[in-house]
This record gives C-alpha cells, sequence and structure tokens, in this order.
C-alpha cells in the first residue's frame, strides 16, 4: 500500500515520534508499504511521521532500489557518533519543490534495531550519513529548514503559506 506523504503544516511532522516497542507482523508490513510508498514519491529516506505514523521507524535505500542489500530499517534510531563536516543540497518528501545546502556531519554512526529487536550499529558517510541524521531529525519532530538560517527559513516558510493559500501545497 501506497501511503500518501504529510506535507510540512501536518503538526505530526513537529513533535518527537513514539519508540517502536512492537516487533511483529504488522510492523513488518508497515515497513514494507513505507519502503513501496518512499520508491513512488522518489525518495531515498521515509520516516514514520512522513506518512501520519508518530513512531520512531525510517527506511533508508540510497541507492533507490538499484542494491537490495542496500535497504535499511531503522527501529529506534540515535545518533552515536558523528565526524567531519559536508555541505550538499538537500530536499525532504514532506516538503516538496524545495531544495538548499545544507551542512551536516560527514561520517555518521547510528545505532538502531532491526525488525526482530536487536540492536544494531551502522555508519555511513556523505549521502547515507547525511540520511542517518535527515530521518533521525524526522523523528525527533525536526525539519531539515530547522538546519538553514533564519532569513531562509523564513522565507521558505512564507512561499508555503502562499501555496497554501492558492490551494496548491
Amino acid at each position: 500500500m501506497i501511503y500518501p506523504i504529510v506535507k510540512f503544516g501536518n503538526p505530526v511532522l513537529e513533535k518527537p515520534a513514539e519508540p517502536v516497542t512492537v516487533f511483529d507482523g504488522d510492523l513488518k508490513k508497515l515497513v514494507e508499504d513505507m519502503f513501496e510508498s518512499m520508491y513512488a514519491a522518489k525518495g531515498v529516506g521515509l520516516a514514520a511521521p512522513q506518512i501520519g505514523i508518530s513512531k520512531r521507524l525510517a527506511v533508508i535505500d540510497v541507492t533507490f532500489k538499484e542494491d537490495p542489500k542496500a535497504k535499511l530499517v531503522l527501529l529506534n534510531p540515535q545518533i552515536i557518533h558523528t565526524e567531519g563536516r559536508h555541505t550538499q543540497s538537500e530536499g525532504c518528501l514532506s516538503i516538496p519543490e524545495f531544495r538548499e545546502p545544507v551542512t551536516r556531519a560527514k561520517k555518521v554512526t547510528v545505532r538502531a534495531q532491526d525488525l526482530h529487536g536487536n540492536w544494531f550499529e551502522k555508519t555511513g558517510e556523505e549521502l547515507l550519513a547525511r540520511a542517518f541524521l535527515h530521518e533521525t531529525d524526522h523523528l525527533n519532530g525536526k525539519l531539515y529548514m530547522s538546519h538553514l538560517s533564519a532569513l531562509k527559513r523564513d522565507l521558505m516558510k512564507r512561499k508555503i503559506r502562499k501555496l497554501m493559500k492558492a490551494g496548491e501545497w
């Protein structure tokens, strides 16, 4: 099932998500649906709040289906190490049509649970590191625009409000 992506302005995107505590078939189905929804929206990462579900769950595939082994499921993720700095254009499925340069850590280690509740650690660099940070931000109720200057953030919000008024958001 493909879920619609929740856009900026929906309160679920701006509050911390609830921990995942039940690791069952329903969770496995939700993860499958999230990958399907992410691919349909042409994304490389998707957090549960982006489909209106306040759970600490994110899926990532920075290869966009090219390498099935690259698919990652992060349940209750925590960033445990960051290293270096890297600036790159960043976008978000919940803020479509907007991209801005964002500086984030170049190398990131995340600690998370898998679909069976087992803890693991994974280190990623550049795009994968960015995805770890971006999706974890979503689970903490933050959007990438919070990493922009106040001026750029206000301009973006103003443009979005205009789109909302015009019924285009």
